[in-house]
């Protein structure tokens, strides 16, 4: 299946992929701190053997001490649920989304396959990505990816409007696996993943990014 875009220099891309037969990707905590170390280590122009890392006795912390040289592409967010991922990023060099994308997809299959004793794609055709080109549309993605998650507690509150704004909130500040919590302020080893100084500066303060989800969190709400 071709890809319908082009991925040029300094520009933004929501990307995004699925499990095939939309099955689960993350059945677990270590999958989801498996797929944060590889955002990290796989974002270079070098390779680390990062099965080889643990199997020496070496911690999630620790890779994120790692040495890159140069990285692939600008992360500004990232959030993997059950069954798929989101991410947006700047290319930084010519070829580096397809590059960094190609390397991330295949370390988490090779892990996940031989932690579930499954061969075949885990997932579906190659990964989508979306030309984020208007300011308006970027500043959506800080909204819409970190907002993905509430799916998991409110799956129609997009249609419905929130039920529980603070319990949705509360859920939010509780799910470690996005990069919610970095626009949060939480100091946390993961902090590594993201470039933000490659992303427009929306939110000066953590007060700004809060008002900024809830907005977002209040939209077609009727109460």
């Amino acid at each position: 299946m071709l890809r319908n875009i082009v991925f040029s220099i300094g520009e933004y891309y929501h990307l995004y992929s699925r499990g095939t037969d939309k099955r689960i990707i993350f059945t677990d905590h270590h999958d989801y701190q498996r797929f944060k170390a590889l955002l990290y280590v796989c974002n270079s122009t070098n390779s680390v053997d990062i099965t080889k890392h643990f199997r020496e006795g070496g911690t999630f912390e620790e890779l994120f001490e790692i040495e890159r040289d140069d990285t692939l592409v600008d992360i500004g967010i990232y959030c993997p649920m059950p069954n798929h991922f989101h991410l947006l990023v700047r290319e930084k060099v010519e070829g580096g989304i397809t590059k960094f994308m190609h390397k991330l997809l295949t370390a988490y299959s090779m892990y996940f396959n031989k932690k579930n004793s499954r061969t075949g794609s885990l997932f579906e055709s190659k990964f989508k990505a979306k030309h984020v080109d208007s300011d308006e549309y970027l500043k959506y993605n800080f909204a819409y990816q970190h907002l993905n998650p509430v799916k998991l507690i409110d799956p129609n509150w997009k249609e419905n409007g929130i039920a529980d704004r603070e319990a949705a909130k509360q859920f939010l500040a509780e799910y470690e696996y996005s990069s919610y919590l970095d626009y949060q302020g939480v100091m946390r080893t993961e902090n590594k993943i993201l470039n933000r100084k490659a992303f427009p500066e929306y939110f000066t303060t953590i007060k700004d990014f809060d008002a900024f989800i809830e907005e977002w969190l209040s939209f077609g709400n009727t109460e």
